[in-house]
Formats: C-alpha cells, structure tokens, sequence
C-alpha cells in the first residue's frame, strides 16, 4: 500500500490537488487483485487514514486544500522493549490531537508485555509490574487507529514511530497506516536555529515545560510543544497542510526559490 500512498500523492500535487476517476483508476489498477476494485481500494484507502474524497465526479486530497493552521495532527510517541518491530514489540503509547494550535484530544496507554528487558526499565522507568495487566496489543493499536483518523501523523524522528506501529498493525490485521508524515525534527531544522536537535535538548533550550523524557505521553506532549513553535517560524508562503509536509522535507535551494517568488 505504501507504493499506492506515494504515487497517488504525487499524481496530486501535479493535478492541483484532483484527480479524474480515469486518472485515479489508472493507478490503482496497478497495485488491485483479484478481490479489490478500485472503489474497494477507496474505502481501505480512506480506512488507513490517507486523507482522499471524492466529490462531484473526481477525487481530492484534503491536505491540499486544508490550512495547515486548521489541519489536524496526531503527534505520537511510542516505547518499546526492543529497536525491530519483528523482534519486540510496542509497551507504551502517548499521543496528543492537536488543531488550531491547541490540544483537542489526548490518548495515552501502557500495552501488555511479557517481557521488558532491564536497560528498557533503566531508559522509561517502567517496570514488568506496570504491563501485567494493561490491555493487549490489538485492544491498543485498534484504539489508536480510530484516534488517528486522517490526521497527519507528527513524531520526532517520525521513521521510527510510523515504521514500527506500521508494522505492528499489519501484525495485527489492522492494515497499514496511510496517514501523512509530518517529523518534528526535519520540521526544527528548517525553522529554529539550535546545536541539537534531540528532543531532551530542545525541550531545555527553548522552554516546553516540564517533561519525562522517554514516557510516551509526556514526550508527545513536548513535541505538540515544538510543533507550536515551529508553526510560529513557517515562512509566509507556506498555507496549506501539504506546502507544509513539503517544506519539512525541502533543500535549502527549493527553500531559497519558494522565497524568492
């Protein structure tokens, strides 16, 4: 699916934002079977999270047209008991909502684990006695996929986050996440001037408060934080959510000619 989300977005952006149902067509025929159609592909399209309607005889992404003030972002932060997804698994999971700049929505739990190794306790502070009885894994990555929504999924270092809760939802018959990807940390470094940019440093340099560092819910907290901040630093041409997404991953080159028009 991932190849689906990318050449849809692309096909997007070079459309205005619309595609013709030909268009559309033409692009999810090459990733259908034999059991999914392309309207089928549509509803599990929206299911995932990837923000595209279709309205009028065509199809839109929304983040095209939706300010990037009023879009909503889900700034997640997740602990595991291990670095692979194949090989361990998620035991917390922090996530705030945020639009308009303000904090909408909060979600926040510990996941079921039969195994924490010590230098994970020494790390978060959570201990196996915190796991024994927290709801299993399906129960929390089912919740978290409603709360996702279509909101654009914010992280610090957001590879690590998206990739492992990526994989542990197809784990887990949930599909993949289509969500739009939105790093803090691409995003700082285009917009505050700082030596650093792990997320202790910034959290101590510019003032975000207090904060647990690797404790899911408050590190996702400081990020919404960050994320205000960086907002408050967008150049002036910067409008919609997806001139945002695209920004965050721009050179400086693409940042000097988007000034200067």
């Amino acid at each position: 699916m991932q190849r689906v989300y990318e050449e849809l977005t692309s096909a997007f952006r070079r459309n205005s934002g619309y595609l013709s149902q030909a268009s559309y067509e033409r692009i999810v025929k090459k990733h259908t079977t034999l059991f999914e159609d392309a309207d089928t592909l549509f509803i599990l399209l929206q299911a995932t999270g990837y923000p595209i309607v279709y309205e009028y005889g065509q199809y839109r992404l929304e983040t095209y047209f939706t300010s990037y003030e009023h879009q909503k972002y889900c700034v997640i932060d997740i602990e595991t008991n291990g670095s692979k997804p194949e090989a361990s698994q998620v035991i917390e999971i922090g996530a705030v909502m945020v639009q308009n700049g303000e904090v909408i929505d909060r979600f926040e739990s510990f996941v079921k684990c039969t195994f924490i190794p010590e230098y994970i306790t020494k790390i978060t502070g959570i201990v196996p006695e915190d796991l024994i009885d927290a709801p299993s894994r399906l129960d929390v990555l089912t919740k978290l996929r409603e709360f996702l929504d279509d909101a654009i999924f914010v992280a610090h270092n957001a590879n690590f986050d998206y990739g492992f809760l990526n994989h542990s939802f197809e784990r887990f018959g949930l599909g993949t996440i289509g969500n739009q990807k939105l790093c803090s940390i691409d995003l700082a470094r285009r917009t505050i001037e700082s030596e650093r940019y792990g997320l202790a440093y910034l959290v101590e340099t510019l003032e975000l408060g207090e904060h647990t560092q690797h404790r899911a819910f408050s590190d996702a907290f400081v990020t919404s934080k960050l994320l205000d901040l960086s907002f408050k630093n967008l150049p002036q041409y910067i409008n919609s959510a997806d001139e945002l997404l695209r920004f965050s991953i721009s050179s400086r080159k693409e940042r000097t000619l988007n000034k200067q028009q």
